[in-house]
């Protein structure tokens, strides 16, 4: 399972010699105060860490080559307690390569009016030295999130902790690898994309096996470990008569099980972090792959279906975000539609491949055909999502930039019973309403896969996407289609001229 806890961001305070040594002494305790309190909110995910007080360019530049290096270091908070004279900070900003969040607060939550002194107002300038820091990042025109109010607060602690998790996901993102069993969907459209420039630009590298090579290691799982997973199968779900041991269909959980057993030895094998594969390239497998992906989704791996790499690695994004949280996040796609004018829903599901850590309920494994793929019937878990407010992005290829699409749902009981679907699914209300949230998502040529994640959030998506570089159209309750076409226009403009900015 995902775990943040190893992961830091470095607490960076300015300052300089001006002041003399006594009030860079305050100006460090001050410092790893705040960032023992950052440490110990329940709402950062991460450790944070303070750093020595930088005064000078040379220091600078040393602290960022060292969180360049440093893989447990997934950004920088920055915060000038004292001013900071900007220019020393031009070569370490220019240098840096990972996300930084500069925290706008004061040591001190309010004023001292009786007491107030030159001596208070020298030590406590942050309301102007952070102005000088940021007319530099400006001037440099650098990516960064801006967090304002005291530190103590858990609403300046929650968009920490957001940024956090974003930061996360980011690093995860620079150094994390996609394996794609065979190809893409013959034909299929939004699932391609340029693998090349994703590797360059978001950090992940995409490469393809050939399926028999899968199959390799799926035929080398013991017989051992196979009755050992299946016992797990017993334990953690409602396994249906036929295909409990001695059940008439038992060889086809079993085969489920050696699969899973190959696929994950695979992915751990090759440090892998999301995974494709696809209906029309199944070559020495028995059955799709269902229930391995469900339950290695459930582990945190990415996933899409088709060969849609790009969508697997929004669901490890997702996966990272909103790790230790509850709710759950699952490769999904926007199947039907329930129109009745009145309470318009989409009911979300895939073949087989949905994520369990969003069911509403102990799952059932069931077995049942699958009408394409010509192979043998495939298990798979089958669950209804519990209800509450999610989350659905993709991210596609529009030629000169990656576009992030995203749209906040609210995930809803099923009107009726669903006993003739044999799939996992999903049903949903998206704000605005169905035919805003659709007509917009079709004029942004959002994909028909997405990543639903319930503890995600707007925000979170809204850090993820600035600090990767990448463009965010967000599908809301302030939705409307005229104001999303103009946004469209501007934003085709806007990424054609920053190129040249």
């Amino acid at each position: 399972m995902l775990n943040l806890s190893a992961s830091e961001v470095w607490f960076v305070t300015g300052s300089q010699h001006l002041y003399g040594p006594e009030t860079l002494a305050t100006v460090a305790e001050h410092s790893a105060a705040i960032a023992a309190a950052l440490d110990d909110a329940p709402s950062i995910p991460v450790r944070v860490v303070p750093m020595p007080v930088l005064t000078g360019s040379a220091d600078i530049l040393a602290l960022v080559q060292a969180a360049n290096a440093d893989p447990a270091c997934v950004g920088l908070i920055t915060w000038m307690h004292t001013f900071s004279p900007a220019k020393m900070w031009i070569a370490g900003l220019e240098a840096l390569q990972k996300p930084f969040l500069h925290l706008h607060t004061q040591f001190n939550r309010e004023i001292p009016w009786a007491d107030i002194d030159m001596d208070f107002m020298n030590l406590n300038q942050a309301a102007h030295g952070d102005r000088e820091f940021g007319f530099i990042a400006a001037r440099l025109r650098l990516e960064r999130k801006v967090v304002v109010g005291h530190w103590g607060d858990p609403s300046v602690q929650d968009q920490v902790g957001t940024w956090a998790r974003a930061a996360c996901a980011k690093a995860d993102w620079r150094g994390g690898k996609i394996a794609r069993f065979g190809d893409n969907m013959r034909e299929v459209a939004v699932t391609e994309g340029d693998k090349v420039e994703a590797q360059r630009r978001l950090g992940f590298s995409v490469n393809t096996w050939g399926v028999g090579d899968l199959v390799k290691v799926v035929n080398d799982a013991s017989d051992g470990d196979v009755d050992d997973l299946v016992a797990r199968y017993l334990d953690e779900y409602d396994v249906v008569a036929e295909l409990r041991p001695g059940g008439d269909r038992a060889s086809s959980l079993r085969d489920g099980a050696r699969i899973e057993l190959g696929l994950r030895r695979f992915l751990e094998d090759g440090g892998f972090t999301a995974f494709t594969d696809t209906f029309e390239d199944l070559h020495g497998l028995r059955q799709l792959p269902g229930l391995a992906v469900q339950r290695l989704m459930a582990d945190g791996y990415g996933f899409g279906g088709e060969g849609d790499w790009k969508t697997a690695a929004m669901v490890r994004a997702m996966k990272v975000m909103s790790a230790g949280l509850d709710g759950g996040t699952s490769f999904m796609e926007d199947y039907t539609y329930h129109l009745t004018g009145e309470d318009d829903v989409i009911l979300g599901a895939h073949m087989l491949e949905v994520c369990p850590s969003i069911a509403g309920g102990r799952p059932r494994l069931e077995i049942h055909p699958l009408g394409i793929g010509g192979k043998e019937d495939p298990v798979r878990l089958v669950f209804d999502a519990h209800p509450g407010p999610a989350v659905a992005a993709c991210i596609t290829d529009m030629g000169q930039r990656f576009r992030m699409v995203a749209t906040v749902v609210d995930v809803v009981p099923a009107e009726q019973p669903l006993p003739k679907l044999p799939v996992a699914r999903a049903v949903w209300r998206p704000r605005p309403d169905l035919r805003t949230a659709a007509a917009a998502w079709i004029y942004a040529g959002g994909s028909h896969h997405t990543s639903l994640g319930f503890s995600v959030t707007k925000a979170q998506l809204q850090d993820f996407a600035a600090m990767s570089g990448v463009e965010l159209l967000v599908i809301d309750e302030a939705t409307t289609l005229d104001g999303f076409r103009d946004q469209l226009r501007w934003n085709d403009l806007y990424w054609l001229l920053a190129k040249g900015l």
